[in-house]
């Protein structure tokens, strides 16, 4: 069976991403003032002043929509076809799968919510997708922002994974994994074309703007190139110059959970206090242990009353 790049993030055309780009500084403009010099916001944009002109709206909504912010995010949650209650509780604990470690946090809301999850089918709004990062501001509230396909309580446990996680990580701002330069490099091109035509349907042009145009380099701030991060999909060696398969991950790895806590970190005060906390209860376990064994020491130490002699 065909490998398929299931998933296809929606982007914004640009009067949108200007309006999302206004909207998200509204929403963090006290935020941003605090920025200091080497957060990714603040770094991203004077990449971007270097190769446009910094008056340009579209610069700005480039940056403002590649993440939420230092501070982290905490991101109303609903749904647009009313799932089940055991549904909707299994998606939203994969959401917040990348909770681990990151400042960031879905949570379920009928009050008009920013995350509009829904399961449509058909060729305008099916497939697994999802907008990038703060582009979703600028959706209207009736649409979605991500969908999930057919999703259901009977989809296997590593496809609810790989899918809702890798979704859930274009709302957090990440893009494909598998559209970096290095990558990219490694798709022939021809073969692409006629393997996605043959999959998916897609034109020559829906395969240059899903596989084979590489991500910026000056636009992202990022790890070295994972093959195995939930943000890269699996390509098959028939796709390859090398004929060497691109993995795919199927969960968020180690790098992906460092990455997020970089871009979200948790704030300081608690970690502190955790620290401190786990510090407290090892020298209070230690101290019990040392307490025990001297207690020990001086029960074996003590004398035993002789036995009486029995009367003749």
């Amino acid at each position: 069976m065909a490998t398929r790049l299931v998933c296809t993030p929606r982007t914004l055309p640009a009067g949108r991403r200007v309006a999302a780009a206004a909207l998200a500084a509204e929403l963090h403009g006290a935020e941003a003032n605090a920025h200091d010099a080497r957060s990714p916001a603040e770094r991203l944009l004077e990449q971007r002043r270097r190769a446009a002109d910094p008056r340009s709206p579209a610069v700005i909504a480039v940056v403002r929509r590649s993440a939420w912010g230092r501070g982290g995010v905490r991101l109303t949650t609903g749904f647009i076809d009313s799932p089940s209650v055991a549904l909707r509780r299994e998606i939203l604990r994969h959401l917040n799968m990348w909770s681990e470690r990151a400042n960031v946090k879905f949570v379920y809301s009928t009050d008009n919510p920013r995350v509009r999850i829904a399961r449509e089918t058909g060729l305008i709004w099916g497939g697994y997708w999802s907008y990038l990062g703060t582009d979703i501001l600028a959706i209207p509230d009736d649409e979605p922002t991500m969908n999930l396909e057919g999703f259901h309580l009977r989809t296997s446990a590593t496809e609810f994974r790989r899918v809702v996680c890798h979704e859930a990580g274009h709302t957090l701002g990440f893009p494909h994994e598998h559209m970096r330069a290095a990558l990219v490099q490694r798709i022939d091109k021809q073969k692409a074309y006629a393997y996605f035509r043959r999959t998916d349907g897609w034109t020559k042009r829906d395969v240059d703007e899903q596989v084979l145009t590489p991500l910026a380099a000056q636009s992202l701030f990022a790890t070295p190139v994972d093959q195995t991060s939930i943000m890269c999909y699996q390509l098959p060696d028939e796709l390859t110059v090398d004929g060497k398969p691109i993995l795919g991950g199927t969960r968020i790895n180690r790098t992906d959970h460092a990455f997020a806590a970089h871009i979200y970190p948790k704030p300081a005060r608690a970690a502190k206090t955790a620290k401190t906390a786990k510090t407290a209860k090892t020298a209070k376990t230690a101290k019990t242990a040392k307490s025990a064994k001297r207690a020990k020491k001086a029960k074996s130490a003590k004398p035993t009353r002789s036995a009486r002699p029995r009367a003749a």
